[in-house]
């Protein structure tokens, strides 16, 4: 059996849920690791990969960007961004007995996240860390003699057949997951099943040596031509301490004349200069289910 599509998973988790919003009737296919979902992509196991980039509360996820940046041959082809609804759930047998559970598992993310929940609720009982939500989820599902619970979303409950005994008990509401789909070409991908919200373009930016000023003329290069920036972060180049490369993210796609021109530009000065891909962009608003 082929696959289309390669994901951090495994089933249930909300990079599942960015999947199943983008890829509808798709063939999935669950890695461990994101090492794994880049691998896959690259050696051709899949035809697109859905890897995490961004959190709300947690930042960026560096393993992803330093994947991205080292495997120059997948770009970012499109982006989704995941609202984060965090839930307690427990074994259906165990539904009338939920205020005796003896241990909840989730993520590290996810328990953090539930702190208030965790503390005022639930404060007699046992924390326990799992890779993540979905397979905390799965956990439960599978050991119906023990008296245990799970953190996790309202896929995972459905995709393991448990009970929500609590919703939303996340602590801050507006807590958002971004996903980018890698592919080993250019081509942006765009979905039948979303509307598009706007369109990005990333770029990978090594700054010259001994170049007082070099950021500032980088980021002027977009300024005087109005182009603007919706973030800037910086990654270790791991050759010597001190530097770096630049991400940027322009709320623009790639056009013929503003972007190239913008490239000489940084070129000109010395930079070294990558796009990691010019794709649109979506946000889910509410739980999309298989079809």
């Amino acid at each position: 059996m082929s696959y289309s599509v390669g994901y951090l998973g495994p089933r249930g988790t909300f990079t599942s849920m960015a999947v199943d919003a983008l890829f509808k009737g798709e063939k999935h296919m669950p890695y461990q690791t994101i090492p794994d979902c880049f691998d896959a992509v690259k050696f051709g196991h899949v035809k697109y990969v859905v890897v995490p980039l961004e959190n709300t509360l947690e930042g960026t996820v560096n393993l992803t960007l330093d994947y991205l940046i080292e495997s120059k041959q997948l770009k970012i082809v499109s982006e989704i961004v995941v609202p984060i609804r965090q839930h307690f759930m427990v074994h259906k047998e165990n539904a009338l007995r939920w205020q005796d559970t003896d241990v909840i598992y989730s993520h590290p993310h996810a328990l953090a996240q539930c702190h208030q929940f965790l503390t005022q609720d639930m404060r007699q009982v046992k924390k326990e860390m799992y890779n993540s939500t979905g397979a905390a989820a799965q956990f439960v599902s599978e050991h119906p003699e023990q008296l245990i619970g799970a953190i996790a979303n309202e896929k995972a409950a459905e995709t393991y057949d448990l009970a929500i005994i609590k919703r939303d008990i996340h602590d801050i509401a507006n807590n958002h997951t971004r996903f980018v789909v890698l592919h080993k070409n250019d081509t942006a991908l765009r979905s039948n099943n979303l509307p598009v919200k706007g369109f990005k373009t990333t770029f990978m930016i090594a700054l010259p040596t001994d170049h007082a000023g070099a950021l500032h003329q980088v980021l002027s290069a977009f300024a005087w031509r109005r182009i603007n920036l919706s973030k800037i972060e910086s990654r270790p180049m791991k050759t010597a301490l001190g530097q770096y490369y630049f991400l940027i993210d322009i709320e623009q796609k790639m056009d013929d004349i503003l972007i190239p021109n913008t490239i000489q530009e940084l070129e000109a000065i010395g930079c070294q200069v990558e796009v990691l891909g010019s794709y649109p962009y979506y946000h889910v608003t509410e739980v999309l289910h298989d079809v």
